[in-house]
């Protein structure tokens, strides 16, 4: 069972990280993370200030006037939160600790994601992955990803970032958006960040 602590800080971290989302991200999230590609939906007459690289000259010259391809976009998006939960997280200000912030952070990214009908999932790791949770949509999901953030109890100290990337990147089967969060108190990892292996994934 879950204490009812813990459950009491799911429900306070849903309802002001739900406030930053409404009042700050609106709009944002998807203007920022476009979808995967673009897929053709209609022709249309064209207008002044359509691209007109996007004319199809073979209905113009049908019908005497221009016309334009109208795509839409493929939004489905997977966004993974992998999150850095090894020792040096239990410190910070004397208001929050580095790991509460990150849960918050996280907490923000998801909903947002499930806004736009996006799947989120979440990695935990130290010098090991200790958790994986596959990507899914919905409110109830991300409120597991908060549950899990904010319980979950380290077995290990140290930061492999470059080995939480190679996991990534195995269980990533296609192209994602990728947050890694962590204090960056580790070696050799920015070759990893730099190249994540396959071009499957970026880290904004």
């Amino acid at each position: 069972m879950i204490p009812k602590e813990l459950l009491r800080r799911v429900r306070q971290i849903q309802i002001r990280t739900s406030r930053v989302v409404n009042d700050l991200f609106a709009g944002q999230y998807h203007s920022v993370f476009r979808g995967l590609g673009m897929e053709f939906e209609e022709v249309c007459p064209y207008q002044i200030g359509d691209d007109v690289r996007l004319i199809d000259w073979n209905v113009s010259a049908r019908f005497g006037e221009p016309f334009i391809k109208k795509f839409r976009e493929e939004r489905e998006l997977t966004v993974m939160l992998v999150v850095d939960v090894s020792r040096s997280g239990l410190f910070g200000s004397g208001r929050q600790f580095k790991l509460d912030l990150a849960a918050e952070l996280c907490a923000v990214l998801a909903f947002s994601a499930i806004r736009s009908n996006d799947k989120v999932g979440l990695i935990l790791f130290t010098d090991q992955v200790e958790k994986y949770v596959p990507a899914k949509k919905g409110t109830r999901h991300v409120l597991r990803i908060i549950r899990e953030l904010l319980y979950h109890v380290p077995a290990r100290k140290g930061t492999d970032i470059a080995g939480a990337i190679k996991f990534l990147n195995r269980v990533t089967i296609r192209k994602s958006v990728c947050f890694l969060v962590s204090d960056f108190l580790a070696e050799d990892y920015e070759s990893a960040c730099a190249s994540p292996g396959g071009g499957t994934t970026s880290f904004p």
